[in-house]
């Protein structure tokens, strides 16, 4: 089965949900493909308290729902499958899909988001968003008072964990060596914090707690030779303690989501984000070296991944397919009229 599109946007989270809006309300009749984990990480978030215009603060999936049914209002649809393979060099471009199916497009704006990385802890899933969470700048502000764990050991989790002391009673970083990946000027700054402290040789084992009660603690194993769990794992003899704590946050990187893109002339850095280009007087756009092909959110944004800066990144990426779709000559396969739309400026 084949369908052809003027616009695909491959991902829905907030990045996706936005474009989608704004491409929708450009009568491009948008194709949202959810992917195998619909809505992204911040359905993973109980309360959002920095997304504007939520002064109580709002549930992530409740969020998600709501950008998912303003997408739909104005013509956008949605289907549950991800891209296997895209033959990017083709006129229209060809999707290939897990479910089968192959769609052809005349732009594709990738928005599948970055994967925060998991330690293997029991109670992890349970646990993730009710106490356990992979963004101290989303979640830290809960933990006022709090004693609190930072998984980690390199420049992300040093800075969650001094984002962290600025709300919680103490901080301690979990690392599974006896020295920081971290720069020395970081690693420093959390050396010289009196709220901050270190378990070397360590690695968390399990969470405690429930979704009625929040995480209340967490099993740590530790080996004077470090890597305690793959030791444990072949039999060795390690040491375990249970620890009183109301959060654990995870800061061991993110993946970005772009297997479908490796073989592709999509520009890639060298940990699989995508990379975007800038305009002639050096301004940042949405577009990626491959016409047609525009990027938005996390997918190639390994710095500041937040909701608003997805949400952001996701109208330019629109507006930017847009004005690209409406260059192209008419003939292309198109499922709608493609007339411009009045957007509201910012500001």
């Amino acid at each position: 089965m084949s369908d052809s599109r003027d616009l695909v946007i491959a991902g829905s989270g907030v990045a996706g949900l936005s474009a989608a809006v704004y491409a929708a309300r450009a009568d491009l009749a948008p194709l949202v493909l959810e992917g195998d984990e619909p809505g992204g990480q911040l359905t993973l978030t109980t309360d959002v308290e920095n997304y504007l215009g939520f002064p109580d603060g709002i549930g992530g999936m409740e969020l998600i729902q709501r950008g998912k049914e303003q997408a739909e209002r104005f013509g956008a649809t949605f289907e549950h499958g991800r891209i296997e393979a895209a033959t990017l060099d083709s006129d229209p471009i060809e999707l290939s899909l897990s479910s089968g199916e192959t769609i052809r497009t005349r732009a594709l704006l990738v928005a599948t988001g970055a994967s925060a990385r998991w330690v293997g802890a029991d109670n992890e899933a349970e646990l993730m968003g009710y106490g356990l969470s992979t963004c101290a700048t989303c979640d830290g502000a809960f933990h006022g008072g709090n004693d609190v764990l930072v998984v980690g050991g390199g420049d992300s989790a040093i800075e969650e964990a001094l984002f962290l002391a600025k709300f919680a009673d103490s901080v301690t970083v979990v690392h599974r060596r006896e020295s920081l990946r971290a720069s020395d000027i970081m690693a420093r700054r959390a050396r010289d914090h009196d709220a901050i402290s270190f378990r070397w040789n360590t690695e968390l084992e399990a969470i405690h707690g429930s979704q009625a009660d929040g995480v209340t603690g967490a099993t740590l194993v530790s080996h004077p030779d470090g890597h305690p769990t793959e030791r444990a794992a072949d039999g060795t003899v390690v040491d375990r303690e249970t620890v009183d704590v109301q959060g654990v946050f995870y800061a061991i990187g993110h993946t970005p989501n772009t297997a479908f893109l490796t073989d592709t002339a999509v520009e890639l850095d060298s940990e699989g984000y995508v990379v975007t280009e800038t305009d002639a007087a050096g301004r940042i756009t949405a577009e990626t070296g491959v016409d047609g092909v525009f990027a938005a959110g996390d997918v190639a944004d390994p710095t500041y991944r937040q909701a608003i800066t997805a949400a952001g990144t996701g109208s330019m990426a629109a507006l930017d397919a847009e004005a690209y779709i409406e260059s192209r000559s008419t003939d292309q396969p198109s499922s709608a009229a493609g007339t411009p739309t009045t957007t509201t400026p910012s500001g």
